[in-house]
């Protein structure tokens, strides 16, 4: 039986792990798993400041067209991050005031979208986090379908509904909503790690230990050899 095109609900990471998850960057999460999740680097904060985290709830649109993100608002719950394929679309924006107004109104966490967005300088004065390929003042039409609730492809990486969304200056990255609870440990060890690290290199130890092996291992320098 084929899936409808608007599925309504679905499992998510629970509000307790997106807690837990919050006070780390993005690129902690992306080097715990493997360097993957990272969205391509066209999709990036409105303002470096903001940041967002919380369960993807996704949207699949025609490029320029926004009218399952208004059947997505209808229907995401207060936390979620509305996650957009507007396929990387610059030629007019899929969100605006009225729009991102409504969702902070509802609660979301935020908005990520492979798209432009216009209004930024209100959108800035309001706080809310969002996440474009940039801006655009061209308006979107409402004349094409769509689908919500489904896998959707979103800068280059596969986002489920439910999956944890987390960015901030740097970008954003997905995480599996099924991987989160056992890479939280991983992400403290990390942190622990390179705070460790950089007190060292403030002691005058710059050196990176694993530099001469690589070296090596790449064949820029023979065995016996120095820098």
């Amino acid at each position: 039986m084929t899936a409808p095109d608007i599925i309504k609900d679905f499992p998510r990471v629970s509000a307790e792990l997106v807690e837990q998850a919050r006070p780390y960057q993005p690129a902690i999460f992306s080097d715990i798993a493997g360097r993957r999740g990272a969205m391509h680097g066209r999709i990036q904060a409105l303002r470096p400041r903001m940041k967002l985290a919380g369960p993807a709830f996704t949207v699949e649109v025609r490029p320029g067209d926004n009218l399952m993100i208004h059947a997505a608002l209808s229907l995401a719950k207060p936390g979620d991050v509305l996650v957009i394929d507007g396929k990387g679309d610059q030629s007019s924006a899929l969100m605006g005031t009225i729009m991102m107004t409504a969702a902070r109104q509802l609660g979301l966490a935020g908005v990520v979208m492979d798209g432009a967005v216009r209004d930024s300088l209100e959108i800035d004065e309001m706080d809310f986090p969002v996440f474009s390929v940039g801006t655009n003042p061209n308006g979107p039409t409402k004349n094409n379908g769509g689908r919500v609730g489904h896998a959707i492809s979103c800068g280059g990486v596969t986002v489920r509904p439910g999956d944890l969304v987390i960015g901030d200056g740097d970008g954003v990255v997905v995480v599996e909503r099924e991987q989160v609870a056992a890479l939280l440990p991983l992400a403290a060890h990390k942190v622990a790690s390179e705070a460790k690290r950089i007190a060292q290199i403030r002691q005058g130890n710059t050196a990176a230990s694993w530099l001469h092996s690589a070296l090596v291992g790449a064949g820029v320098l023979r065995e016996g050899e120095v820098l």
